[in-house]
Parts: structure tokens; C-alpha cells; sequence
């Protein structure tokens, strides 16, 4: 199970690095997705999870015999995750590794694999590198029939990374997107220094918002702009250029133009902002807007005959969440038109259909997600169903489709399927080595009435050897965001949980997205608020059911889940211990000191306009009431929500005699497991904390 967020996220960095060359494997044995091995006869211990992979990103060749697809497995001598990228036959046979790096994409011909890995600017054009300080990702060639087949060439040798790779429709060249810095126009001339003198290092000028993006705390001034450059090496060309954030570029049929999203800098924190779809002439690298309107547009896909360009928007509210549209256009921007006007869900990784009559795109709805179809003629259907999350990511000529499918005992395997009659097949069982003969917890879908006549879902994790006339101690979970949505996904850590013998519960309370804009935005100028209720109703409802010891229950959650567990132990002491990570204890000194501002709009006023909604909505303000034994933990990297916010609440806790401890997760950004062993060590801290506070012969128990 994966958590589906629609905040911005921090930036990500390249953790590819070198690989053991691995033999040729044949095609692994599937079990059924969910099902269990009759001869299981143990459970999931936490060593298990550095032996799990993660698949993703699978691409079909042209001719729809090869599949490419990115592996990442933990390296725990380095604590932290590596990639690289394996082939295999359209039908899963000769699954094996290729090459180092990660996001692979087929040339035009299929003659050769564009790919990202690290390398220096420096580096051996025909040698991948290790990463190191200096490594940088970079654009490689991997030539896969004809002369050459095997040799790799570095194509880039950038100073700033590459991301976002797209290949010409002729395969001459390949469009991406790096960072540029902008020439610091705010600067000053000191005397000249002595010679061999040292001195500090200049300071660095801010003049953005959301400046706190980088390992030094700051960002660069600059922008995300799009390059093309050869596919076989030479000097990158910049085509977008101004004060926006141009990305992810997509090539007009005929290469003449390369189609991008535009987001104005000014706004680029926020949730509800200002984005445009943008068409750049390749030769004059003219920018010409196709998009203008109050809100965001962007994710442009050009059909096949470039007849129309897809694109998602919606008209901006002012409010924190709303779902996006799929409109079309013509490519002057012109004859716009929405697509699916009813579906009440943001949709994603647009897909055209071979023929051009219509888009495939893919969903979140109700803790699922699947691959939906929006005709230009109005038809309109949902295309795979099931108690799954399928993420599609590629669609060739004859309608078949790959992608990646976990399911709640299952983790994610590419699989494929043909739109036309859908069925998805796994192509791999990346974990089958290690969750064979291992029993899982089941997980029970639930439907429960909250307050104002809100329907919430939700989930039950339970253990292994469950038995409903007995007594279990309770984990709630409790999601991010908050605009976020938990899914049927896998996931280790409740089967971790579940595996020491506890029940977890996690729902999507109002907020969570997946059930549409007024769902969605059930917390706008109330967060946090009747979400609070939602989560209560929930556990009321398994206490319900007999097998919940009421007076052993603990309730956790990160970022926007930190906010409700802080908030949850200043409204009741019906918790016997809380794990608070990574939260918003104060919403006035937030403002000031996050990374996301956007959740100014949380509030109708600026605090020093009014500060009455900031106050009445801060834990920190309501820490009087707290009698709840509450552990916090925080990465003291974090800077979406800073360590600041952590320290005061503990502080308050402190002085009011509450039980306490403050746990600073080393090597953290936003979260307390991005790490291995920094995961590892939440799942201990949270049952280690857990059991110290139980009551009554659960404490004994749990601990035999």
C-alpha cells in the first residue's frame, strides 16, 4: 500500500549506483494475486524488509516483443535504495538486468534505450560511474540490435541533472529537463581579496517563497528548463527559457514543436496555482502560451496525429483541494473541449489511443486506482476494475498495456493486459522469494457513517492468526497530506504490525482525495476539524466489533497524519500512548518556517491579519488538555514540516509532566523512513512506545 499525495514534494535525488552483474533468470512462478502458499508457516519479520524489491516504470518496445522496467532493491551496507534496468520478453520470459540507471525509454525504431544513471561531467562517455558528490544524472544510450548492440555512451555531461527524458519521433534526439540558475541580479563587489587570502563563502540572495528545497536549507535561484541534445552526444540546446518552471516535454508528431507545462515561479508552492500548457518551436525556440486562465493546466499529451493535444486543468477556487479536468485542444489552442465532464477524479498519465479517438488515462477512485477511456465522440469507461492499484504506464499500437498492480497481500509486479478485453497477467513476482511461506494478515475493506452524513472508508489489518473472540491491541494509522488517499495497495508496515499481533486501522477521514471535490474539500478553512470525528467513528466502529481492547490503543501518523495524532491527544485521553512524526503542532510559526506555504489558504486570514483560526487549530494551543503518553519523532532535515514545530510541542509536554520523548531521525527530510534503517527504527520506536504505556495483561502479553 502506497500512499496517493497530492502535495508537492521535495526534491527527489539519484540514489543509482552500481550493480552485481546478475545471470539470465527464467520466468518466476506466479501465485494468484492475494493468495498464500498452503505450507506458510511463518510471519513477516522487520529483517524481511531489506530483501524486498520495488518495480515500476515498465515500457513496451516498438514492436511490442521486449519489456524494460526499473528494479530498485535496498543496499544495506549503504543504507539506502539502488536501481537498475532489466529486460524481459513481452510474456515474462528471460527476465534479466540490463544496465544501471532508471527511467528507460525506446527510441522510436527500438534500436536503442535512452536511460538516466549517474555519471560526471568528466566521467568515461562509455563506462557508467558510481555515484559520489560530483555525480550528477545523466542521459545515457544503451544500443540494444545491430552493430554495437550492448555498447553504452554517456550522451550528457551535465553539471545539473537530467530528468524528464523524451525522444524525437526521428530518434535524432532526446528533449529534457535540467535546472538552470539564474545570474544573481541582486549583488555586491567586495575589495579584492589577497592573494591565496580565504575567505567566508558568499551568502546566498533569496527572493522566492518556497526557498527551502536543498541540502543547504536553500534552493538556488533558477528554473527547470527543457534541453534537446543528439542521441549520439554533443552540446545541449536550451528551447524554453523566462522566469517559469518548464517540464515534462512531449514531441509533436512531426518533431517541429515540443509541447511542456509552464508553472509560474511566484506560485509554485501552492496547490491550487497558476500553470500553463506552453508549444516551443524546436528551431526558433519560441514560447507560445496555449493555456490562460485562472488555475492550473498542464501534463500536455499530443495525439498521434497531432491533431489534438490532451491536457488536464481546472479553474482555480481559492480552496485547498479540487480535482482536475481532461480537456483537448487543437494545437494553436484553440476548440477546447472537456472530456468526461462527470467523472469526479483528477486524472493522470495520459495515454492516447492508437487511432486518435480518445485519451486512457489512470485514476485514484475509493482506495483503487485504474486505467479509465474519454472518446472525443463523449463515450467514456472505466477500463480495469478491481481491489487493486494499477498504475498503466505504457500503450502500444495494438492496444497492449503494461504497467505496474500491487494488491493488499501482493506487492507491486508488472503486469500486462490488452484495453480492448482486460485482464491484467503478471509478468513478474520480484517478492516471491520473500514472502513465500510467510503468513500474511488479512485486510478488510470497511464502510462506516460519520458525522454530517459523511460515508469514509477505511481498512483493517489484522493478525495472522486472527481470531474474533479474542482481544487485540489497536493501531491507527493515520494518512498525509491531508489531501492524500490511502489505497489497497501492500503494505509492510501494517503486515509488520500485523505480524506482532496487532489490528491496524487506517481510513481516508473527509479531505482525502479519491471521492471528489466536495469530499475532498470537507476541511477547507476547518483542517484540523470533523476529519478528527471521522477518525474516532472508525474506531468506535471496531470496538464495536468485540475483538478491540479498547484501553490499548495507540494512534500514529506523519506530516498531515502528525497533525491529527497531535490534535487527537489534546481532544481525548481514550489513547494509551500516541507516536506523533513529523507534524504541525503551530500554525503561526509555520508559516513562517515551512517549505509549503500553500497552507496559507488553510486559513482565511494571514496571521498577523487575524490569528483566531491559526490559534484555535494548533495542538500547541490546546496542550493543557494532553494526559496522553505522546512520543514525537522528527527528521531533523525535515523542512516541510520543521523540527520547530516538534521541539515546541515536546517542550509543552515537558513542562506540563506529560510522558515524553523526543526522537531527531538522523538523515531525514520530510518523513521518519525514507532511509531503511531509519523505517526499521519507526516501526520499533512506534510498538516500543506502544507497549511501555499498555494496561491491564496486554503489556505481558505482547511481550512473550
Amino acid at each position: 500500500m502506497r500512499l496517493r499525495a497530492s502535495l508537492p514534494r521535495l526534491p527527489l535525488y539519484c540514489v543509482v549506483g552500481a550493480l552485481l552483474a546478475l545471470p539470465a533468470l527464467a520466468p518466476p512462478a506466479i501465485q494468484e494475486a492475494g493468495a498464500q502458499p498452503a505450507d506458510a508457516d511463518s510471519t513477516l519479520q522487520l529483517e524481511q524488509y531489506l530483501e524486498m524489491e520495488d518495480v515500476y516504470d515498465p515500457r513496451l518496445s516498438p514492436d511490442g516483443d521486449q519489456v524494460v522496467y526499473v528494479r530498485s532493491w535496498i543496499d544495506p551496507m549503504h543504507d539506502t535504495r539502488k536501481s537498475a534496468v532489466w529486460i524481459m520478453g513481452a510474456d515474462g520470459s528471460r527476465d534479466r538486468h540490463l544496465v544501471e540507471g532508471s527511467s528507460p525509454r525506446w527510441s522510436p525504431s527500438g534500436d536503442r534505450l535512452a536511460f538516466l544513471a549517474c555519471g560526471t561531467p568528466g566521467g568515461d562517455r562509455s563506462a557508467l560511474q558510481e555515484c559520489g558528490e560530483d555525480a550528477e544524472r545523466q542521459i545515457w544510450v544503451r544500443i540494444m540490435e545491430g552493430d554495437g548492440a550492448g555498447s553504452v555512451t554517456q550522451v550528457t555531461r551535465l553539471t545539473e541533472g537530467a530528468s524528464d527524458i523524451a525522444w524525437s519521433p526521428d530518434g535524432e534526439r532526446v528533449a529534457f529537463n535540467r535546472f538552470v540558475e539564474d545570474e544573481d541580479s541582486y549583488r555586491v563587489e567586495l575589495p579584492e581579496r589577497p592573494e591565496g587570502a580565504e575567505w567566508t563563502e558568499a551568502p546566498r540572495v533569496v527572493d522566492r517563497l518556497d526557498y527551502r528545497q536543498d541540502g543547504a536549507g536553500f534552493t538556488r535561484e533558477g528554473h527547470d528548463h527543457v534541453f534537446t541534445v543528439s542521441a549520439g552526444g554533443g552540446t545541449p540546446r536550451q528551447v524554453t527559457h523566462g522566469p517559469y518552471d518548464h517540464g515534462d516535454p512531449r514531441w509533436s508528431p512531426d518533431g517541429s514543436t515540443i509541447y511542456v507545462d509552464g508553472l509560474r515561479t511566484e506560485d509554485a508552492a501552492y496547490e491550487i496555482r497558476e500553470s500553463e500548457v506552453y508549444a516551443v518551436d524546436v528551431d526558433t525556440r519560441e514560447v507560445t502560451a496555449l493555456t490562460d486562465r485562472n488555475g492550473p493546466d498542464g501534463s500536455p499529451a499530443p495525439g498521434p496525429d497531432g491533431e489534438w493535444i490532451a491536457y488536464t486543468g481546472a479553474d482555480s477556487t481559492g480552496q485547498t483541494y479540487q480535482t482536475s479536468n481532461l480537456y483537448v485542444m487543437r494545437p494553436d489552442g484553440s476548440g477546447v473541449r472537456e472530456l468526461a465532464a462527470d467523472f469526479d477524479r483528477s486524472p493522470g498519465g495520459l495515454t492516447w489511443a492508437p487511432d486518435g479517438s480518445g485519451v486512457y488515462f489512470t485514476a485514484e477512485n475509493e482506495g483503487t486506482e485504474d486505467l479509465y477511456y474519454a472518446g472525443l465522440n463523449g463515450d467514456f469507461r472505466r477500463v480495469t476494475e478491481g481491489q487493486h492499484v494499477l498504475g498503466t504506464t505504457d500503450i502500444n499500437d495494438d492496444g497492449t498495456a503494461v504497467g505496474v498492480m500491487e494488491t493488499p497481500k501482493r506487492p507491486g509486479d508488472v503486469v500486462t493486459f490488452d484495453v480492448s478485453q482486460p485482464d491484467p497477467e503478471y509478468l513478474t513476482a520480484v517478492n516471491e522469494d520473500v514472502l513465500s511461506g510467510v503468513r500474511l494478515g488479512d485486510v478488510e475493506e470497511i464502510w462506516y457513517e460519520s458525522v454530517d452524513g459523511f460515508r469514509v472508508q477505511g481498512w483493517i489489518v489484522k493478525p495472522p492468526d486472527f481470531d474474533p473472540s479474542e482481544q487485540y491491541p489497536l493501531i491507527l494509522h493515520i494518512h498525509g497530506g491531508p489531501h492524500a488517499m490511502y489505497d489497497v495497495g501492500f503494505s509492510f508496515r501494517y503486515q509488520h504490525f500485523a505480524s506482532e499481533g496487532y489490528v491496524t486501522l487506517y481510513t481516508n477521514p473527509r479531505g482525502s482525495t479519491g471521492y471528489g471535490t466536495e469530499f475532498g474539500n470537507a476541511i477547507n478553512h476547518a483542517y484540523p476539524g470533523r476529519d478528527y470525528d471521522d477518525l474516532m467513528v472508525g474506531v468506535d466502529s471496531l470496538i464495536d466489533r468485540g475483538y478491540i481492547d479498547a484501553d490499548n490503543m495507540l494512534a500514529t501518523g506523519c506530516s498531515g497524519g502528525g497533525v491529527l495524532s497531535s490534535w487527537i491527544v489534546t481532544q481525548t485521553d481514550r489513547f494509551a500512548a500516541a507516536v506523533v512524526r513529523c507534524p504541525v503542532t503551530n500554525w503561526l510559526s509555520f508559516v513562517g518556517t515551512t517549505d509549503s506555504p500553500y497552507w496559507y489558504y488553510n486559513f482565511r486570514d494571514f496571521p498577523w491579519e487575524d490569528p483566531t483560526e491559526h490559534l484555535e487549530r494548533s495542538p500547541l494551543m490546546q496542550v493543557g488538555q494532553v494526559e496522553t503518553p505522546t512520543l514525537l519523532m522528527t527528521g531533523v532535515n525535515d523542512l516541510r514540516t520543521p523540527m520547530p514545530q516538534t521541539e515546541e510541542f515536546y517542550q509543552a509536554l515537558k513542562l506540563r509532566k506529560v510522558p515524553t520523548k523526543m526522537i531527531r531521525m538522523k538523515d531525514e527530510w520530510h518523513g521518519t523512513g525514507s532511509n531503511p534503517s531509519n523505517f526499521m527504527r519507526t516501526q520499533l520506536h512506534i510498538l516500543k512506545w506502544f507497549e511501555s504505556y499498555m494496561t491491564g495483561d496486554m503489556k505481558e502479553r505482547m511481550q512473550e
